[in-house]
């Protein structure tokens, strides 16, 4: 399961969605030289085999879709300020590296 920590949460309900949107895909790509990177975007449609996790008392609906999740389990979602800095935060206990500039990630599954 993911978790939505309650500094997130209160981030996602102070988001401007746009008015089409139906919540927040929450997921990985291929990228960077370690593998993996995580994304997190508006959602404007849903897939049958997505999971759905609800915050912010039940009124942000975050989708993951099938191929995600299974890189996502036990990911706790996070916003951090550090310094001049802010942003979503993936803590993610299946990773087993990180490359140097911490843009990518790789699970050893």
């Amino acid at each position: 399961m993911i978790t939505v920590a309650e500094s997130a949460e209160l981030r996602l309900r102070s988001a401007a969605f746009p008015k089409e949107s139906i919540g927040v895909r929450m997921g990985v790509r291929s990228s960077g030289c370690s593998g993996l990177a995580y994304v997190l975007e508006f959602c404007y449609d849903s897939n049958s085999d997505d999971t759905v996790i609800f915050c912010c008392d039940d009124t942000v609906s975050i989708f993951v879709d099938v191929k995600s999740m299974i890189h996502l389990t036990g990911t706790r979602l996070e916003y951090v300020k550090k310094g001049l800095n802010e942003g979503f935060e993936f803590v993610n206990p299946n990773v087993s590296d990180e490359c140097g500039c911490g843009e990518s990630f790789y699970v050893n599954k």
